[in-house]
Protein backbone atom coordinates (compact mmCIF):
# COMPACT_ATOMS: atom_id res chain seq x y z
CA UNK A 1 0.00 0.00 0.00
CA UNK A 2 1.38 3.42 -0.90
CA UNK A 3 0.60 6.60 1.06
CA UNK A 4 -2.21 7.36 -1.42
CA UNK A 5 -4.25 4.41 -0.23
CA UNK A 6 -5.77 4.71 3.20
CA UNK A 7 -8.21 2.20 4.57
CA UNK A 8 -11.79 3.31 5.05
CA UNK A 9 -14.81 1.45 6.30
CA UNK A 10 -18.07 1.86 4.37
CA UNK A 11 -19.97 0.98 7.52
CA UNK A 12 -18.99 4.28 9.13
CA UNK A 13 -18.76 6.47 6.05
CA UNK A 14 -21.17 9.41 6.10
CA UNK A 15 -21.97 8.89 2.41
CA UNK A 16 -23.09 5.34 3.01
CA UNK A 17 -26.79 6.01 2.39
CA UNK A 18 -25.98 7.61 -0.93
CA UNK A 19 -23.81 4.95 -2.45
CA UNK A 20 -24.61 1.75 -0.57
CA UNK A 21 -27.92 -0.11 -0.37
CA UNK A 22 -29.91 0.49 2.76
CA UNK A 23 -30.79 -2.44 4.98
CA UNK A 24 -27.61 -4.50 4.72
CA UNK A 25 -26.77 -6.41 7.87
CA UNK A 26 -23.45 -6.02 9.69
CA UNK A 27 -21.93 -9.07 8.05
CA UNK A 28 -22.83 -7.88 4.53
CA UNK A 29 -21.51 -4.39 5.27
CA UNK A 30 -18.30 -5.98 6.50
CA UNK A 31 -17.97 -7.81 3.17
CA UNK A 32 -18.35 -4.53 1.30
CA UNK A 33 -15.86 -2.87 3.66
CA UNK A 34 -13.35 -5.56 2.73
CA UNK A 35 -13.86 -4.88 -0.97
CA UNK A 36 -13.72 -1.10 -0.71
CA UNK A 37 -10.55 -1.02 1.36
CA UNK A 38 -8.73 1.55 -0.73
CA UNK A 39 -9.12 5.29 -1.08
CA UNK A 40 -7.40 7.45 -3.63
CA UNK A 41 -6.67 11.14 -3.39
CA UNK A 42 -6.71 13.16 -6.61
CA UNK A 43 -5.32 16.69 -6.70
CA UNK A 44 -7.26 19.43 -8.45
CA UNK A 45 -6.64 19.08 -12.20
CA UNK A 46 -5.53 15.46 -11.76
CA UNK A 47 -7.06 12.58 -13.71
CA UNK A 48 -8.81 9.64 -12.06
CA UNK A 49 -8.98 7.64 -15.31
CA UNK A 50 -8.52 8.32 -19.00
CA UNK A 51 -10.39 7.51 -22.17
CA UNK A 52 -9.22 4.12 -23.48
CA UNK A 53 -7.85 2.94 -20.12
CA UNK A 54 -8.82 -0.55 -18.95
CA UNK A 55 -11.88 -0.57 -16.71
CA UNK A 56 -11.33 -2.31 -13.38
CA UNK A 57 -13.18 -0.31 -10.75
CA UNK A 58 -16.06 1.98 -9.99
CA UNK A 59 -15.31 4.94 -7.75
CA UNK A 60 -17.50 6.44 -5.04
CA UNK A 61 -16.65 10.10 -4.63
CA UNK A 62 -16.09 10.87 -0.94
CA UNK A 63 -15.06 14.49 -1.26
CA UNK A 64 -14.60 16.82 -4.18
CA UNK A 65 -16.05 17.36 -7.62
CA UNK A 66 -15.22 15.86 -11.03
CA UNK A 67 -15.95 16.49 -14.67
CA UNK A 68 -15.96 13.80 -17.33
CA UNK A 69 -14.92 14.86 -20.81
CA UNK A 70 -13.87 13.52 -24.19
CA UNK A 71 -11.52 15.12 -26.68
CA UNK A 72 -13.30 16.02 -29.92
CA UNK A 73 -11.69 15.49 -33.32
CA UNK A 74 -10.49 19.07 -33.44
CA UNK A 75 -8.80 18.68 -30.06
CA UNK A 76 -11.34 20.50 -27.89
CA UNK A 77 -12.60 19.05 -24.64
CA UNK A 78 -16.29 18.20 -24.68
CA UNK A 79 -17.61 18.01 -21.11
CA UNK A 80 -20.01 15.07 -20.75
CA UNK A 81 -20.92 15.40 -17.08
CA UNK A 82 -20.19 16.71 -13.59
CA UNK A 83 -20.06 14.38 -10.58
CA UNK A 84 -20.06 15.28 -6.91
CA UNK A 85 -19.51 13.66 -3.50
CA UNK A 86 -21.82 10.69 -2.96
CA UNK A 87 -22.04 9.87 -6.66
CA UNK A 88 -20.47 6.92 -8.45
CA UNK A 89 -18.09 7.53 -11.33
CA UNK A 90 -16.66 5.08 -13.85
CA UNK A 91 -19.84 3.40 -15.09
CA UNK A 92 -18.83 4.31 -18.66
CA UNK A 93 -16.28 1.48 -18.53
CA UNK A 94 -18.70 -1.37 -17.92
CA UNK A 95 -19.81 -1.83 -21.54
CA UNK A 96 -16.50 -2.55 -23.31
CA UNK A 97 -14.15 -2.96 -20.35
CA UNK A 98 -12.57 0.38 -21.29
CA UNK A 99 -13.25 3.88 -20.07
CA UNK A 100 -14.76 6.08 -22.76
CA UNK A 101 -13.94 9.46 -21.21
CA UNK A 102 -11.44 11.26 -18.97
CA UNK A 103 -12.41 11.97 -15.36
CA UNK A 104 -10.73 15.14 -14.08
CA UNK A 105 -10.88 16.52 -10.52
CA UNK A 106 -12.21 20.11 -10.41
CA UNK A 107 -10.96 20.43 -6.82
CA UNK A 108 -8.90 18.21 -4.49
CA UNK A 109 -10.90 15.01 -4.20
CA UNK A 110 -10.92 11.62 -2.59
CA UNK A 111 -12.59 8.49 -3.95
CA UNK A 112 -13.23 4.98 -2.68
CA UNK A 113 -12.03 2.38 -5.16
CA UNK A 114 -14.55 -0.43 -5.75
CA UNK A 115 -13.06 -3.27 -7.85
CA UNK A 116 -15.88 -4.21 -10.20
CA UNK A 117 -15.23 -7.97 -10.36
CA UNK A 118 -15.47 -8.13 -6.56
CA UNK A 119 -18.68 -6.08 -6.56
CA UNK A 120 -20.19 -8.41 -9.18
CA UNK A 121 -19.16 -11.43 -7.16
CA UNK A 122 -20.69 -10.07 -3.97
CA UNK A 123 -23.86 -8.84 -5.67
CA UNK A 124 -24.60 -12.40 -6.78
CA UNK A 125 -24.88 -13.25 -3.09
CA UNK A 126 -26.40 -10.02 -1.80
CA UNK A 127 -29.43 -9.15 -3.91
CA UNK A 128 -29.82 -5.73 -2.29
CA UNK A 129 -26.40 -4.82 -3.66
CA UNK A 130 -27.26 -6.11 -7.13
CA UNK A 131 -30.47 -4.06 -7.21
CA UNK A 132 -28.53 -1.06 -6.04
CA UNK A 133 -25.88 -1.35 -8.76
CA UNK A 134 -28.65 -1.68 -11.37
CA UNK A 135 -30.40 1.35 -9.92
CA UNK A 136 -27.23 3.46 -10.11
CA UNK A 137 -26.70 2.38 -13.71
CA UNK A 138 -30.24 3.11 -14.81
CA UNK A 139 -30.17 6.48 -13.04
CA UNK A 140 -27.08 7.33 -15.08
CA UNK A 141 -28.83 6.30 -18.33
CA UNK A 142 -31.88 8.40 -17.44
CA UNK A 143 -29.64 11.36 -16.59
CA UNK A 144 -27.79 11.12 -19.91
CA UNK A 145 -31.07 10.81 -21.79
CA UNK A 146 -32.27 13.94 -19.98
CA UNK A 147 -29.15 15.81 -21.07
CA UNK A 148 -29.65 14.76 -24.68
CA UNK A 149 -33.23 16.02 -24.62
CA UNK A 150 -32.06 19.21 -22.99
CA UNK A 151 -29.45 19.84 -25.65
CA UNK A 152 -31.71 18.82 -28.47
CA UNK A 153 -34.49 21.26 -27.96
CA UNK A 154 -33.80 23.95 -25.41
CA UNK A 155 -32.83 27.58 -25.78
CA UNK A 156 -29.85 28.90 -23.81
CA UNK A 157 -31.99 30.18 -20.90
CA UNK A 158 -33.77 26.86 -20.57
CA UNK A 159 -30.51 24.89 -20.62
CA UNK A 160 -28.88 27.00 -17.94
CA UNK A 161 -32.04 27.02 -15.77
CA UNK A 162 -32.31 23.21 -15.99
CA UNK A 163 -28.59 22.89 -15.20
CA UNK A 164 -28.81 25.06 -12.06
CA UNK A 165 -31.96 23.30 -10.83
CA UNK A 166 -30.37 19.89 -11.34
CA UNK A 167 -27.19 20.90 -9.51
CA UNK A 168 -29.05 22.38 -6.55
CA UNK A 169 -31.32 19.34 -6.30
CA UNK A 170 -28.31 16.96 -6.21
CA UNK A 171 -26.55 19.11 -3.62
CA UNK A 172 -29.72 19.31 -1.53
CA UNK A 173 -29.87 15.50 -1.45
CA UNK A 174 -26.45 15.70 0.20
CA UNK A 175 -27.65 18.05 2.92
CA UNK A 176 -26.63 21.34 1.30
CA UNK A 177 -28.72 24.45 0.81
CA UNK A 178 -31.59 24.40 -1.66
CA UNK A 179 -30.75 27.84 -2.93
CA UNK A 180 -27.00 28.46 -2.67
CA UNK A 181 -24.18 26.80 -4.51
CA UNK A 182 -20.54 27.28 -5.37
CA UNK A 183 -19.83 26.39 -8.98
CA UNK A 184 -16.77 24.15 -9.06
CA UNK A 185 -16.66 24.35 -12.84
CA UNK A 186 -15.82 27.34 -15.04
CA UNK A 187 -18.34 29.13 -17.25
CA UNK A 188 -16.50 27.62 -20.18
CA UNK A 189 -16.97 24.07 -18.83
CA UNK A 190 -20.68 24.76 -18.26
CA UNK A 191 -20.89 25.96 -21.87
CA UNK A 192 -19.12 22.86 -23.15
CA UNK A 193 -21.55 20.63 -21.23
CA UNK A 194 -24.65 22.55 -22.32
CA UNK A 195 -23.53 23.07 -25.91
CA UNK A 196 -23.32 26.85 -25.49
CA UNK A 197 -20.59 29.38 -26.22
CA UNK A 198 -18.85 31.01 -23.27
CA UNK A 199 -20.36 34.44 -24.12
CA UNK A 200 -23.84 32.89 -24.19
CA UNK A 201 -23.37 31.37 -20.73
CA UNK A 202 -22.17 34.71 -19.33
CA UNK A 203 -24.96 36.61 -21.05
CA UNK A 204 -27.61 34.20 -19.76
CA UNK A 205 -26.28 34.44 -16.20
CA UNK A 206 -26.44 38.26 -16.51
CA UNK A 207 -30.04 38.04 -17.73
CA UNK A 208 -31.00 35.84 -14.74
CA UNK A 209 -29.37 38.42 -12.45
CA UNK A 210 -31.23 41.33 -14.13
CA UNK A 211 -34.52 39.46 -13.81
CA UNK A 212 -33.87 38.96 -10.08
CA UNK A 213 -33.86 35.16 -10.50
CA UNK A 214 -30.32 34.58 -9.23
CA UNK A 215 -27.52 36.46 -7.53
CA UNK A 216 -24.00 35.76 -8.79
CA UNK A 217 -20.70 36.64 -7.12
CA UNK A 218 -17.95 34.97 -9.16
CA UNK A 219 -18.52 31.27 -8.46
CA UNK A 220 -21.12 31.77 -5.75
CA UNK A 221 -24.66 31.50 -7.05
CA UNK A 222 -27.75 32.14 -4.97
CA UNK A 223 -31.09 31.21 -6.45
CA UNK A 224 -33.57 33.92 -5.45
CA UNK A 225 -36.54 32.60 -7.39
CA UNK A 226 -36.60 28.82 -7.87
CA UNK A 227 -40.12 28.98 -9.29
CA UNK A 228 -38.99 31.36 -12.04
CA UNK A 229 -36.27 28.88 -13.08
CA UNK A 230 -38.81 26.06 -13.06
CA UNK A 231 -41.17 28.14 -15.20
CA UNK A 232 -38.40 28.75 -17.74
CA UNK A 233 -37.84 24.99 -18.04
CA UNK A 234 -41.50 23.96 -17.91
CA UNK A 235 -42.67 26.48 -20.46
CA UNK A 236 -40.29 24.89 -22.87
CA UNK A 237 -41.69 21.43 -22.15
CA UNK A 238 -45.23 22.69 -22.50
CA UNK A 239 -44.45 23.88 -26.03
CA UNK A 240 -43.56 20.38 -27.24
Amino acid sequence: MNPQTIKVACSNCNLRELCMPVGLNEQQLQRIDDIVAVRRKIKRGGTLFRNGESFTSLYAIRTGFFKTCVATEDGRDQVTGFQMAGEIIGLDGIVNDHHTCDAVALEDAEVCVMPFDRIEELSREVTALQHHVHKIMSREIVREHGVMLLLGSMRAEERLAAFLLNLVQRLHARGFSQSELVLRMTREEIGSYLGLKLETVSRTFSKFVEDGTVEVKQRHVRILDTEALKRIVNNQQACH
